[in-house]
Formats: C-alpha cells, sequence, structure tokens
C-alpha cells in the first residue's frame, strides 16, 4: 500500500486493491468516471447507472482476489478518489493491460496516478508478469504526457477505438 498527499499535502489517500465492501463506493466512482470522461470507457453513464447493485458487488468480489485481475483503488478514507484495474494479456502471459485508469480531478497532479500504477505493478509482478501495456484515445494528450512521465513508451501501434469508430487508440507499454 502507498499514499499520496494532494497539492495542499493536507490529505492522504491508500493505493490499496479493491475489497468486496467497496462495491457502493465503487460504484460512485465508476459513475463520476463516466460523466467525467465519456469518451474514455466502453459503456454509457446511463448503462452503468441502470446496472443494479448486485452486479457492482459481484464484479468487485470477482477482481478483489486472484491473478488474472485486479482492480486498485485510491481511498482517503471516505469517497473513493482513484481507479486502475489490470488484467493478464490474453496472449502474451508476460504482460497486465492497465484498463479504467481514473484521477477525482481534484486530486490530480498529486502522484496519485503513479502510485495506482505501482499497485498494479507490484501485483502483476508477483504474478509472472514483468510488462504493463494500456491504451489512450489518440489525442487524448494530457493522459498521454502522464503516462510518459511514468516510463510508458509509445509502441506506434494504432487501433480503432472498440466503441466509437472515429476515433483510434494507441498503445504504451513499461516494465511492471
Amino acid at each position: 500500500m502507498t499514499s499520496a498527499a494532494d497539492r495542499t499535502g493536507a490529505r492522504r489517500a491508500v493505493v490499496r486493491r479493491v475489497e468486496p465492501a467497496d462495491a457502493a463506493r465503487m460504484r460512485a466512482l465508476r459513475l463520476e468516471m463516466l460523466a467525467d470522461a465519456p469518451l474514455a470507457f466502453l459503456e454509457t453513464i446511463a448503462e452503468a447507472a441502470a446496472r443494479p447493485h448486485a452486479e457492482y458487488a459481484a464484479r468487485i468480489a470477482q477482481v478483489s482476489a486472484g491473478g488474472h485481475t485486479a482492480q486498485f483503488v485510491a481511498d482517503p478514507g471516505g469517497r473513493l478518489v482513484g481507479h486502475v484495474g489490470g488484467v493478464a494479456h490474453p496472449t502474451e502471459r508476460r504482460v497486465t493491460v492497465l484498463y479504467a485508469v481514473y484521477i477525482t480531478p481534484t486530486w490530480r497532479r498529486t502522484g496519485l496516478l503513479a502510485d495506482l500504477v505501482d499497485g498494479v505493478a507490484e501485483w502483476s509482478r508477483a504474478c509472472g508478469r514483468d510488462e504493463l501495456m494500456l491504451e489512450v484515445v489518440v489525442g487524448n494528450d494530457r493522459a498521454y504526457r502522464a503516462y510518459q512521465r511514468l516510463g510508458f513508451v509509445d509502441t506506434g501501434v494504432r487501433l480503432p477505438h472498440p466503441g466509437i469508430p472515429t476515433l483510434r487508440e494507441l498503445h504504451m507499454r513499461r516494465a511492471a
């Protein structure tokens, strides 16, 4: 577990793997994510809001243990303020794919992104996967630069966005 302070240094958030008890707070964070960055995630806010709490609870229970997939959160005590998921790459056994990376706007530029990625990296290494990969929408320069600062390198791979055919995504990788 790691923690980061906000810009004033007054608040702290612990980065940890989600737990089944986090389901309601994760649902709230998911709705915030979709409202703040609707193109970044693979569902709409309406779809997420319509999903029953039991589905969120089941998903959180699934990602709270094991080595195939995991989600990490930034928890200052109260509302969750950050999230990143990791899943074993379907064809590259030594690679973990990061997904659903999000930091609440008031917590951005605090070091929290690095702490969240480090949480996934530690879990990935413990599972025998020594490389991280993620996808960024082409043109999302803020995210692209943030990932570069964390050591991710653009691989040159460009693929269509899975939900919006007019957008393209680029792949970035780094050691776990």
